[in-house]
């Protein structure tokens, strides 16, 4: 038998539940928040099929370096574990949103502004210097483009899969429109220990070497790579199919790579953070 929706929210029965409105008052768009922890503020955006045991466990190593985990709810149901019927019911969900720009190069997601307004108001709550983003899978790219905001100041690029990459263009596409680019590029710019780090498997097609070849024309030194090897018979025991980094597919031992992957996201909001 399925496990039930209430025995799948159990397994988050440690993270607190709000909502947040963006534009405030009667109109704004209005989603659960999950919190858990103390100290400056992470968001971690959630990757298809939605907020998973994985995806908790993630948030949960975002605690114990000292920062509030904060998990925004924006696709399927909280603590269903995946399976390939529920991502392709979140996919097909996505592709007729209007808030995920799937397919168009150029374009930023509209539901960016909403999350943005979220890190404003957990960098207001919870303090700290800024705020950590990390997006994953169809929201990898959104904490780049959530630089637009100063508020961000330690993005995390988990296998940023938008926009699909089905042409050329595409694969070397961000996922911004181009005042956005401009504007993190800007900041990058003016700010040489402002640090974007991308992390991707090398064999993973939903995030193509072109598109962190762009990353690091548009951003120089301030883009930091984090590559691991799936290609066939790689001495690392990753899956041909490996896209995960920090969840499905982390293997949580020392000296693996996605651990150490691991280990440098976790680094990097200690030091930009909490420091």
């Amino acid at each position: 038998m399925g496990r039930s929706e209430s025995q799948e929210e159990d397994t988050l029965a440690d993270f607190a539940r709000d909502s947040f409105t963006y534009p405030d008052g009667e109109g704004g768009k209005t989603r659960t928040v999950l919190r858990k922890g103390e100290g400056p503020a992470v968001l971690v955006v959630s990757e298809v099929p939605g907020i998973t045991p994985r995806v908790a466990d993630f948030a949960r190593r975002v605690v114990d370096v000292g920062a509030t985990a904060v998990v925004p709810h924006l696709f399927g149901r909280v603590g269903k574990a995946p399976s390939a019927g529920y991502i392709l019911q979140t996919m097909s969900w996505a592709c007729v949103s209007r808030e995920f720009t799937l397919l168009a190069s150029g374009r930023t997601s509209p539901v960016v502004e909403w999350l943005k307004a979220l890190a404003r108001h957990e960098h207001d709550r919870c303090g700290g210097p800024g705020v950590g983003v990390v997006g994953m899978c169809l929201t990898g790219g959104f904490a780049l483009a959530m630089m637009v905001d100063e508020a961000v100041i330690a993005p995390v690029l988990s296998q940023p899969s938008l926009p699909l990459p089905l042409s050329g263009k595409a694969k070397r596409d961000l996922g911004l429109d181009a005042p956005d680019l401009a504007r993190v590029r800007a900041r990058c710019g003016a700010d040489p220990e402002l640090c974007v780090l991308g992390l991707r498997f090398t064999n993973d097609p939903a995030v193509p070497p072109e598109r962190f070849a762009r990353l690091r024309e548009e951003l120089g030194d301030n883009f930091v790579a984090v590559e691991i090897d799936s290609s066939p018979g790689n001495p690392y025991g990753n899956r041909k199919g490996a896209h995960s980094v920090l969840t499905e597919d982390l293997q949580d031992v020392p000296g693996h790579p996605t651990r150490d992957a691991l280990d440098r996201v976790l680094a990097l909001f200690r030091d930009r953070l909490l420091s």
